[in-house]
């Protein structure tokens, strides 16, 4: 199933900047995770190498409605870096073994996939928001920062939903809404930056330059939240 995730990997890094072949990237890496659930008898979110490749086909799921609608004369640019983004975190997973493990009890439910999956969703919108927030640095271009709000709005949204889902998943799994382990004060840093980023808008235009790296800076935010503390902090989140 390995070469799926391969190919996913080729086709993004060198024809994205072509949607078909976006498109068929996309497909052949959810061909691989729903393969891989398959085979798991669940979704593929526990260890690194399945929630990597999870996050991959998030940034490309998520960019897709941005490619297919009538974005700025920098569409081809934008459809590029979304997949080279993309490319970049299935690479990051191909090191990292495969864990065919079943679930611990505490997993065994779906308010854990949701949460997780929800999440992956918000994570992918903050990326695809930072790099709009890039391009318009670059070209000035306004419709960018237009589209870059609407990401983080509905990446905000889905992160909210995922802080729900995991809080009532807590619930059923350690008797509490929230432990305030790294991992949970971290998404509440997250979830309060991206509160006042929607809010930085409203101060006008002589704050567009400003939105644009906040957007950039809460990308990188969301990747500390996801990878640094799994990797540098014991949590219970951690994989």
């Amino acid at each position: 199933m390995i070469w799926l995730l391969l190919t996913s990997i080729v086709l993004y890094l060198f024809g994205s900047y072509k949607r078909p072949v976006f498109v068929a990237a996309l497909l052949a890496e959810l061909v691989y995770l729903g393969l891989r659930g398959a085979e798991l008898g669940r979704l593929p979110l526990i260890g690194p190498q399945d929630t990597l490749a999870f996050f991959s086909a998030s940034i490309g799921l998520m960019a897709l409605p941005f490619i297919f609608s009538k974005t700025p004369r920098t569409s081809a640019s934008f459809s590029w870096g979304t997949g080279c983004m993309a490319a970049l975190f299935a690479l990051l997973a191909l090191p990292f073994p495969t864990l065919n493990m079943p679930l611990p009890p505490v997993l065994k439910t779906y308010w854990f996939e949701l949460h997780v999956a929800l999440a992956f969703f918000a994570y992918a919108l903050f990326g695809v928001g930072a790099l709009l927030g890039g391009m318009f640095l670059f070209n000035k271009e306004k419709a960018l920062l237009d589209l870059q709000y609407k990401s983080a709005l509905v990446g905000y949204s889905f992160f909210s939903a995922s802080m729900v889902s995991g809080g009532i998943w807590g619930y059923y799994a350690w008797g509490t809404y929230w432990l305030w382990t790294p991992k949970e004060l971290w998404t509440s840093i997250l979830w309060l930056f991206y509160s006042l980023y929607l809010h930085l808008r409203l101060k006008g235009p002589q704050w567009e330059r400003g939105v644009a790296w906040a957007g950039i800076i809460g990308f990188a935010a969301a990747l500390f939240t996801y990878l640094g503390v799994s990797m540098l902090m014991k949590s219970s989140h951690s994989f």
